[in-house]
């Protein structure tokens, strides 16, 4: 059945598809995260190959930081409004298995929050193995185990810390992955992970967040506590991710 990649990035009645904490704190602290493993292989001609853009907030600030970028993106929508921002970046409106463009091997291969919608994360993660990577891959992924979830779970609205909730569903979510079955899949795949870390120390649902800072009830202070706890409890971060090599 043919998926409509426009359709599931439409908000729910209970849910956003993303939300102010996503590109106000988890964007710039994904960017803090990855710096240290980014690598220019190319006489300092920096490059990154973005797979799932959607309409361009990270891309934005992947532009601060590589001289080429390029993009695939599922939704035609989201890949429209993002060339219409980014009219220097090459943005191409495929998914990734299907895709007909012929990709040389890439210094950095970046997707976040992607990799829990694809219908066969192994696959599209054995080809970026064995056709696109040249340097190194980092792959981000919402956390089954991020206490806010784990909190959920008691409070009897998920059934179980991995389970996929309808508005999940909805958004075209298809597991919630943990540590271990992230890295399960990238071994499946033949990469070779380097690295596996978390970002942000996370009790509070995103809509939650959203309104506690609007309100001003936590500080900028509060926000770098939750970064810092993160790097030692990567288990218990709102995002997980691995840092692979060619396996």
């Amino acid at each position: 059945m043919a998926r409509d990649y426009d359709k599931e990035s439409v908000d729910t009645e209970n849910r956003k598809y993303s939300y102010g904490f996503d590109f106000d704190v988890m964007h710039p602290l994904m960017m803090r995260a990855f710096e240290p493993f980014f690598v220019d292989f190319a006489d300092n001609e920096s490059e990154v190959l973005e797979l799932g853009s959607y309409k361009g907030d990270f891309t934005k600030l992947l532009e601060k930081r590589f001289k080429y970028i390029r993009c695939i993106e599922g939704s035609k929508k989201a890949a429209t409004e993002a060339r219409m921002k980014f009219p220097e970046v090459d943005i191409i409106n495929s998914t990734f298995e299907n895709t007909s463009l012929i990709i040389a091997p890439m210094d950095n291969i970046i997707m976040t929050h992607v990799l829990e919608h694809l219908d066969d994360p192994v696959a599209v993660m054995k080809i970026i193995n064995d056709k696109w990577l040249r340097g190194r891959f980092i792959v981000a992924c919402p956390n089954a185990n991020a206490p806010s979830r784990q909190i959920a779970v008691k409070m009897g609205l998920i059934d179980h810390n991995t389970a996929v909730t309808a508005d999940e569903k909805a958004h075209g979510h298809l597991r919630t992955y943990t540590l271990d079955t992230l890295e399960a899949d990238a071994r499946k795949a033949g990469l070779k992970v380097v690295h596996r870390g978390g970002i942000f120390f996370k009790a509070l649902a995103n809509f939650q967040l959203d309104r506690v800072i609007q309100s001003n009830i936590i500080s900028k202070e509060y926000l770098e506590g939750c970064y810092q706890l993160g790097q030692q409890y990567p288990d218990l971060c709102s995002s997980i991710f691995l840092v692979c090599e060619k396996g």
